[in-house]
């Protein structure tokens, strides 16, 4: 390859991924000018483009570094070690997932295969949309068991999500008076209890099935949909996630410390600020917060997150201004470990290509 051609393909990729931070940035400040311009009585939907890109780039780095700057920096950096955890923790549960398909990954290609998922996460619809690439690439790292490597993304990331909402739910009862008394935190509570209850029939007929039982030519109409082979290989490899006995106790367990690793970033962050917020109450907040931001609605849930921040800290005496700084550290942290995650994609990727390899079974067949 020439001089020109390596410049050109190592060039384009650092600048696609400067234009995605830039994008994310560009948004983090609209909706800080956004919340400016309400403060002094302006009518932001009235307000020329460029009147509003102005206010939002001459407000929004400026009170960002303000806010950086009253933060404390023993508890930022901790902050930002727990949030890194909390992601460490979840390369962990996704190497329990594959091993329990027959898949060997090594720790450190989990990782960064993780942490490049993570980047993509950051501008993806919801906050799993790098899901899509993280299946990808656990593809490319067998011939035999392509679908069963894809199976295991989402079944890690279907196991993490019901125990987050199973952990929203149980925090719900000490949290009762304060749900009952407060619109802004029963109704999400509602959508949350919904959505546990639906994802747990998910995961039970993904697991366990039973739609055969009722319906004996389920399987028959399944392979006539589209890729209904392939479908019928994923739902295959997902029931052999239930016959191991100790493999939900395993992944649960991690996904709840996962759970608790994000409670305690914002209890950091928060008394980081001063702020002076009960854990109780933070212990619902955080993982409705995190499953409603979940949902595809917004780039890495953007926006949707910040309200939900304000609106539900307000609940517990937490002033907006300071909900909205916790909500955005927190977005800047994990933008710093997107930002890892984008540096390995562009120096991974070119390096290994995350090259196909076989584990025991070099020239093994599809099964």
């Amino acid at each position: 390859m020439s001089t020109l051609k390596k410049c050109w393909s190592v060039g384009w990729r650092v600048g696609f991924c400067l234009l995605l931070l830039l994008w994310i940035f560009h948004s983090i400040f609209m909706y800080q000018g956004k919340i400016a311009a309400q403060n002094s009585g302006l009518d932001w939907s009235r307000m020329a483009r460029s009147q509003q890109w102005s206010l939002a780039w001459s407000k929004g780095p400026r009170d960002l570094w303000l806010t950086l700057r009253m933060m404390d920096p023993v508890a930022l950096v901790a902050s930002l070690v727990v949030a890194g955890l909390a992601l460490f923790v979840c390369v962990i549960r996704w190497r329990i997932v594959l091993a329990a398909q027959g898949l060997s990954l090594p720790l450190g290609r989990a990782t960064r295969i993780s942490l490049v998922a993570q980047f993509f996460n950051s501008f993806l619809l919801g906050s799993t949309g790098g899901d899509l690439m993280k299946a990808y690439y656990a593809a490319r790292e067998t011939h035999h068991k392509k679908t069963e490597a894809v199976t295991t993304v989402f079944v890690d990331r279907l196991v993490g999500l019901w125990a987050m909402l199973f952990f929203a739910g149980v925090m719900m009862m000490p949290n009762y008076n304060l749900l009952r008394g407060s619109r802004d935190l029963g109704v999400p509570s509602l959508f949350i209890l919904a959505m546990l209850g639906g994802v747990s029939v998910v995961l039970g007929l993904a697991f366990w099935g039973g739609v055969s039982k009722g319906f004996p030519r389920a399987r028959e109409y399944l392979r006539r949909l589209p890729k209904g082979e392939l479908l019928e290989r994923a739902l295959d490899s997902c029931r052999q996630f239930a016959k191991q006995g100790s493999f939900l106790l395993k992944t649960i367990a991690l996904s709840l410390l996962v759970n608790v690793l994000c409670v305690a970033q914002i209890m950091v962050l928060g008394r980081g600020l001063g702020l002076h917020i009960q854990l109780l109450p933070l212990c619902v907040i955080v993982p409705v917060i995190l499953c409603i931001s979940s949902l595809p609605l917004t780039p890495n849930g953007l926006g949707l997150r910040e309200n939900l921040y304000v609106l539900m800290l307000a609940v517990i005496a937490v002033d907006k201004t300071a909900a909205l700084s916790v909500s955005l550290i927190a977005s800047a942290q994990g933008l710093f470990w997107s930002l890892v995650g984008g540096l390995i994609y562009m120096g991974v990727r070119q390096k290994e290509h995350l090259s196909e390899v076989t584990r025991n079974g070099g020239d093994a067949k599809e099964n």
